[in-house]
């Protein structure tokens, strides 16, 4: 398993330490284990796969205690459907949610939005969210507001529908894509020299924060279009 996890000083057990895209890893190898032991019967496999989705679970974190680790690894032991429901209806309370964010906060991150439509902040279960984002549709927009160093980030641009599937920047899911087109500029660059940077992502940004399994292809998108 990856050497750069090392065991803390001892936590309480209910203190939140899941981020919203490392529970996806975990649901994701609760699934593949399942699968397997619904259609493999070689022992020898069986292992191997118990084995690999425990280590990824612990993977998807740089730092563990020790009794995070031995509580992440118990996936290899499970059997039923039963089992694996129970552990991740388990691992919901330890989730760490999206940092509070108010609207004003919002309304500040997109000061030349005039008429900026933000969704009831209240209606959204923050626990599943890696990133903040909405679809003005009016304005063929999209909206990301993402937390990062204690700070959020806000960025918009253009959203242009592909009417085909591929792969999604942020959670490399293979479904139906939009293009997101962002204007930017370097940094002490004049105001007339500006830029497009522009990805492939998914139209359904809810299905994609359920989906979004690291936040590296993510973050990097969004420190390079930041306004400076």
């Amino acid at each position: 398993m990856n050497a750069s996890i090392i065991s803390k000083g001892r936590k309480p057990m209910n203190t939140p330490f899941i981020r919203n895209h490392q529970l996806n890893v975990i649901k994701k190898q609760t699934d593949f284990l399942q699968n397997t032991l619904r259609t493999v019967a070689d022992r020898r496999v069986l292992e191997t796969v118990r084995y690999t989705a425990a280590a990824t679970a612990v993977n998807a974190f740089s730092e563990l205690t020790a009794e995070q680790r031995q509580m992440l690894e118990q996936i290899s032991s499970f059997e039923s459907g039963y089992d694996f429901q129970r552990f991740l209806d388990s691992l919901e309370p330890l989730m760490v949610p999206y940092p509070d964010i108010t609207l004003k906060q919002i309304q500040k991150l997109f000061p030349k939005t005039k008429k900026l439509r933000v969704p009831d902040l209240n209606s959204i279960d923050f626990r599943y969210l890696t990133y903040l984002s909405w679809v003005d549709i009016a304005a063929n927009k999209l909206f990301i507001v993402y937390p990062h160093q204690g700070q959020f980030i806000g960025i918009e641009g253009r959203l242009i529908p592909t009417n085909k599937k591929g792969y999604c920047l942020f959670c490399n899911r293979h479904q139906e894509l939009a293009f997101l087109s962002v204007s930017t500029k370097p940094v002490h660059a004049s105001q007339d020299n500006i830029a497009s940077v522009g990805q492939y992502v998914c139209m359904d940004n809810h299905a994609c924060n359920h989906s979004i399994t690291s936040t590296e292809a993510l973050e990097k998108f969004i420190l390079s279009v930041r306004k400076s």
